[in-house]
């Protein structure tokens, strides 16, 4: 039987590459979302993936969605926790409101993602877990001191559960991104872009599908042995 995987964010944009690479694996996948039905309803019509609607800021909303996929497809063995917002706003002139969205999906989100699922992958001895944190979470962004915080936090949550689960055969990684050809960065001014590709020495952006297969990797049989590790996947834009 096929493994099952749950990519949370996992019908837009790097979540719908990682989602769809993970099936051509063989892997049997739910991918969640939390707001666009008619995006969801098309990822579904192309990839026949299902996707599940949820928030995963919502521990309560997170459970049960977590129970109807492993009621449909049997117990999740890898979870991605991608699901991620922006609440953009210099520190000055940002609100609580702003900082406490972010916290509660990006940061709060990841421990609502994996711990549902962590009890069983400790008594079964496999679990995946691989959290998509960001190049800003490595190295900070102006007006972004609330998604820099979630994304380093969420390096923080990968270490201590590689410790955690190392003898029970579950492994927690991280992969950082850096400035990826999705929706919303190809949506910025032409302008705006190529200010940023200026900044990455690989001279463009990276692939939604380059993320994927870093995810495929480390959900494998042959990546067993790295376990609270960061992959940087930035152009070399920035090192750590």
């Amino acid at each position: 039987m096929a493994r099952v995987a749950l990519v949370t964010g996992g019908s837009r944009g790097i979540g719908a590459a990682i989602s769809t690479a993970l099936k051509d694996a063989g892997y049997s996948v739910a991918a969640s979302y939390a707001g666009n039905d008619e995006a969801a309803s098309a990822f579904t019509a192309e990839t026949g993936i299902k996707t599940y609607k949820w928030n995963v800021a919502d521990y309560e909303a997170s459970k049960a969605g977590i129970a109807q996929v492993e009621a449909d497809l049997g117990p999740i063995d890898i979870v991605v926790a991608n699901a991620g917002i922006t609440r953009d706003a210099p520190f000055h002139k940002m609100t609580p409101e702003q900082w406490n969205a972010v916290i509660d999906t990006n940061l709060t989100g990841v421990f609502n993602t994996v711990h549902p699922v962590w009890p069983g992958m400790r008594e079964r001895k496999f679990g995946r877990v691989v959290v998509i944190s960001s190049i800003n979470g490595q190295k900070g962004q102006f007006a972004q001191v609330n998604y820099a915080a979630t994304k380093a936090g969420d390096l923080g949550i990968v270490k201590s559960l590689a410790q955690e689960g190392a003898r029970a055969g579950i492994t927690a990684n991280a992969i950082c991104p850096g400035y990826i050809a999705t929706e919303m960065v190809m949506a910025v001014p032409e302008k705006v872009r190529e200010s940023i590709i200026g900044q990455i020495p690989a001279g463009r952006l990276g692939e939604p599908e380059e993320i994927a297969r870093c995810v495929a990797f480390l959900v494998s049989d042959d990546a067993g042995f790295i376990n609270g590790s960061t992959i940087s996947a930035n152009g070399a834009q920035f090192f750590v």
